[in-house]
């Protein structure tokens, strides 16, 4: 590309920061108010991608936008320091193994200290590249999430939601990570979803009463059958004793023919599963077989989540290892067996697999260990592989466990009825999130856990008393503030991080012992879910300037929050505030590689967004992604090719009618914008103006709607029309000068002013330069107030009746085609069928068809000579036959033509004027040259124009064919 689109936009980029411009749009007078955005943090602990992008040209387009509507929208920078992300780098970078590493051998406080260290290590590229973007945002006075003032603010939300009874402790069967060593959330167990071959088996488990009858159990997790303590049945599922050899075996009957396939075997009996419960079995294992885990389980009872579909119809019952499981073990009083530890590996009970786990956590590996097993004991029926959908650590990528311990939690149960209608209130862009993605999460959510047995974050606020020589009275206290926790204390407070705040006890209110904090942290979501009240370090601080500003009026993010930030943050904000946290959302899609598949740095399949933007500008790629599908929570498979596309057919375009501009503006150009040239009555100036007020009036509305493709698309056909028509069909009123030339100036600056501003949030390098090019009254663009719809203009009849005029013209060039009949060839006369226009427009469309007369007429007659064509309703017929008179007039267009191109290798511009030399042997060229000499000089600005005799009489620049004829060409400054 021949323009450094690069250079441009840096260049505004050093303006912009040298004169403080988006400093200015934040400090200038608002009189509507503030408009208040939520950014979500990213993490520093990577380089930013296209998904990065994405999210940030919503987070600038929708501010800018508000801002030149005349609100003051503040934007601050965050970033996210805490949880597994920084601690699974920090780990592999010191060798981290096991969660025990850390504890015994680095040390809390080392660990800790290691994280700090990471989480900023990419901020100063983040720091170049956002800016770069175009994105304004403070990034100077960016909170941090693990500054003491945030930390202590969701101390604070913590606290309030204890006091209002929506905090508690509870033991149930959750998700863990066994590498990591602590529990998951709901949300993020959903996330970690991947398709893996498991090894399932079918059990013989023998009857304690008729030996040599075995109930056959299925699984997909062989590791949990040693904490077997029951079988499950339907009560009302029909099961079979069926004979086979080596034993009878009982089943459900549906589930008979494939547990058998190609085995011979004779059903005996069938029997409802009633008649099973109550029957005790021998246990699998031996490392669990006492008498009182015999009295209370080793037994099959009934359970009404027993099925068909997969399996036997019989369930292994291990109440340690899933949420039914845990249920039914409550409710029937069943032994709790838990041989497997947190960390993912085998208690020592269990002998023959204690140790066998390796790594530490993988306790799936052992599956064909414990198949094995149970082969070699004549207790397996039979094994196959197993392929389905199983729940991954969303960051280290291990399988999860379904695991009973005990957390904390935010009791969504009780505050589900408020917030579902709170969620109401909300409205979403594509809607469909509404009642979809984010509505039926909601429904579905469950408590959430929020404890986390791990280091870099939040604390939990909570102390618990240990009494005095192991005397406990289980008083517990949740400190809400630093000042609370240095009352109690004594101790003064600056760290708010788990190394330095295990170390502060104080005295028990209710007894003789000490407060030693419950050592768990807290989910990263809970802390990010604080954000609208922790980034002012509320209510410590700022604490009108929150309440007044409370809820956000917008918030963006990616489809993936809907069930992460969107969610928490309506969570806390029921509790905290019984309000909504946000009123509009828009939810981006993912930004895929070209071929459909995930980005990958490993793979190198997409290009690097730095080369794209140095290529194209910054500019074309914002507006191929606001454009596209992403920005309404689909997938978009990114192209270069989309940003190369968007640069040659609105960026480069532009640049050329802008370009075009201040060529005939010259000097005076800044000063062309007065009302008098602009209200010039040419038809083509008064539909450039409809068009404009359309434009607005659409672009408005949906920015209004915060639809930014709806609001962005429009721009691209304007800008086409701006130049495809407008400006091709005024060329000739530029060249003529005088009264025409500053009318049609004026409304080009018009036109290029207005349209600055409504280009202004979608490509804000590309409006400023324009802006800055044609004299903008302003220090810059985005100091301007959004620009308002001239209703009285606004003609759809008008426009309807230009679409129509551009439809005949698009006829009449491809009759032109298909008769080989160049356009600069006059023709005599073109007829529509099907419109009326008016005289002006008539006019248009015969200089655009470059016919003599064009005219509408009721109906058309077959005439030879004629061609005609039809679409949309409108018939047009043009007269194809072409007099001498034409001919040489069309001739005469082709001279001019070879004349002006010599002219632009030639360099020259408009204020150019030459002396033309022209040559020929053809009479009929030397006819048309003579005949048309003042028309050819004119239209090369040519202050002479000589026809000399033969070639060699001058020093020939140039040699052309026109009409099968040699013509050479010369011309002379």
């Amino acid at each position: 590309m021949a323009f450094n689109i690069s250079k441009m936009e840096e260049e505004i980029l050093e303006e912009w920061q040298k004169k403080r411009i988006f400093e200015k749009s934040v400090e200038k007078e608002a009189p509507k108010g503030d408009y208040v955005f939520y950014d979500g943090p990213p993490f520093a602990t990577g380089t930013p991608h296209y998904g990065h992008i994405v999210a940030s040209l919503i987070k600038d387009a929708v501010p800018r936008f508000w801002t030149m509507r005349g609100f003051r929208v503040e934007r601050r920078w965050g970033w996210d320091c805490h949880g597994l992300p920084v601690e699974t780098i920090v780990e592999k970078e010191l060798g981290v193994k096991h969660k025990k590493d850390i504890e015994e051998k680095i040390g809390v406080e080392a660990f800790n200290g290691a994280c700090r260290g990471q989480v900023l290590l990419y901020a100063d590229e983040w720091k170049k590249f956002i800016p770069r973007t175009g994105r304004w945002v403070d990034m100077e006075h960016a909170y941090k999430t693990m500054d003491p003032e945030y930390m202590e603010t969701v101390w604070w939300v913590f606290k309030q939601l204890y006091d209002k009874g929506y905090i508690y402790e509870g033991y149930k069967s959750m998700h863990i990570c066994p590498r990591c060593e602590t529990t998951l959330s709901q949300s993020e167990v959903t996330e970690g979803y991947k398709e893996i071959t498991d090894l399932s088996v079918v059990a013989k488990f023998e009857l304690a009463d008729e030996p040599g009858t075995f109930v056959l159990a299925w699984t997909t997790t062989p590791w949990t059958l040693p904490g077997n303590v029951a079988l499950a049945v339907g009560e009302d599922i029909e099961y079979g004793e069926a004979e086979a050899e080596g034993g009878r075996y009982i089943l459900a009957k549906d589930a008979v023919g494939k547990i058998f396939a190609g085995r011979p075997h004779i059903i005996q009996k069938t029997f409802k599963g009633r008649e099973l419960v109550g029957r005790a079995y021998r246990p699998l294992f031996p490392y669990f077989d006492t008498p009182e885990n015999r009295e209370k389980g080793f037994r099959i009872v009934a359970a009404d989540f027993v099925n068909t579909t997969d399996g036997t119809g019989v369930v292994h019952i291990a109440p340690a290892f899933g949420e039914d499981d845990m249920r039914l073990g409550k409710e029937k009083c069943l032994p709790f067996l838990q041989h497997v530890k947190a960390d993912g590996t085998f208690t020592e009970e269990v002998k023959d697999f204690s140790g066998a786990v390796k790594p530490a956590g993988d306790v799936q590996a052992t599956d064909r260990k414990v198949a094995a097993w149970l082969g070699d004991n004549g207790k397996l029926f039979t094994s196959e592989e197993y392929t389905h959908s199983y729940p991954h650590c969303w960051r280290c990528e291990t399988p999860l466990l379904n695991y009973a311990t005990s957390s904390w939690f935010v009791n969504i149960a009780k505050l589900k009825p408020r917030m579902l209608e709170l969620a109401k209130k909300i409205h979403w862009v594509p809607e469909h999130i509404k009642e979809g993605r984010f509505g039926k999460w909601l429904e579905g959510a469950q408590d959430w856990s929020i404890s986390r047995q791990r280091f870099w974050a939040s604390v939990l606020p909570i102390w618990k008393c240990e009494g005095k020589e192991k005397k406990k009275c289980g008083n517990l206290k949740v400190i809400g503030s630093i000042a609370e926790l240095e009352d109690a204390s004594g101790k003064k407070v600056t760290d708010l991080h788990k190394h330095v705040i295990d170390e502060i006890t104080f005295p028990c209110e209710k007894c003789d012992g000490f407060m030693r904090r419950i050592p768990d942290v807290l989910d990263c979501w809970f802390e990010s879910a604080s954000m609208p009240y922790a980034q002012f370090h509320y209510p410590f601080e700022n604490k009108e300037k929150f309440e007044r500003n409370f809820p956000a009026q917008f918030i963006a993010e990616g489809a993936d929050q809907t069930r992460a930030w969107f969610y928490y943050l309506l969570v806390l904000s029921s509790a905290l505030m019984d309000e909504a946290p946000f009123q509009y959302a828009i939810v981006n899609g993912i930004v895929l590689a070209e071929d459909g598949r995930k980005m990958s740095k490993r793979l190198k399949n997409y290009p690097d967004p730095m080369d794209v933007i140095q290529k194209y500008g910054a500019d074309a790629l914002r507006y191929c992604l606001l454009t596209s599908p992403v920005m309404k929570a689909d997938t978009l498979a990114f192209s270069e090719k989309a940003v190369g596309e968007i640069y040659r057919k609105l960026i480069a375009i532009l640049l050329n009618v802008l370009s075009f501009y201040s060529l005939y503006a010259g000097e005076e150009g800044n000063t062309m914008g007065n009302s008098k040239r602009v209200s010039a009555e040419h038809v083509l100036d008064r539909w450039i103006r409809v068009r404009l007020s359309e434009l607005t009036r659409v672009v408005t509305g949906a920015m209004e709607r915060y639809d930014l493709v709806a609001a962005s698309r429009p721009i691209v056909a304007f800008v086409d029309d701006l130049s495809t028509w407008w400006l091709r069909r005024s060329r000739d009123r530029f060249k003529a000068g005088g009264e025409e030339k500053e009318a049609a100036l004026a409304t080009l600056r018009m036109a290029l002013l207005t349209l600055s501003k409504i280009m202004a949030p979608f490509t804000p390098f590309l409006a400023e330069k324009i802006y800055k090019d044609i004299g903008g009254e302003q220090e810059s663009v985005h100091l301007e107030d959004w620009p308002e719809q001239d209703v009285k203009l606004l003609d759809e009849n008008f426009l309807r009746s230009m679409e129509q005029a551009r439809k005949v013209v698009e006829l009449a060039h491809a009759i032109r085609s298909e008769a080989g009949i160049k356009v600069r060839q006059p023709l005599a006369e073109l007829e529509v069928v099907g419109a009326a226009f008016e005289k002006d427009i008539l006019q248009i469309i015969a200089s655009e068809v470059n016919v003599k007369r064009a005219h509408a007429v009721e109906d058309m007659k077959p005439q030879e000579g004629w061609a005609e064509k039809t679409d949309s309703g409108i018939a047009v017929r043009l007269s194809t036959e072409i007099s001498e008179e034409l001919k040489r007039e069309g001739t005469a267009r082709e001279i001019v033509r070879h004349i002006n191109d010599l002219r632009k290798e030639a360099g020259l511009t408009i204020q150019d004027r030459v002396d033309v030399l022209l040559s020929s042997t053809s009479a009929f060229l030397r006819e048309t040259i003579e005949q048309g000499r003042a028309s050819i000089a004119m239209a090369v600005l040519a202050q002479a124009l000589e026809l000399v005799d033969a070639p060699q009489e001058v020093e020939w620049s140039h040699e052309a064919q026109v009409d099968g004829e040699t013509l050479w060409m010369g011309i002379r400054r």
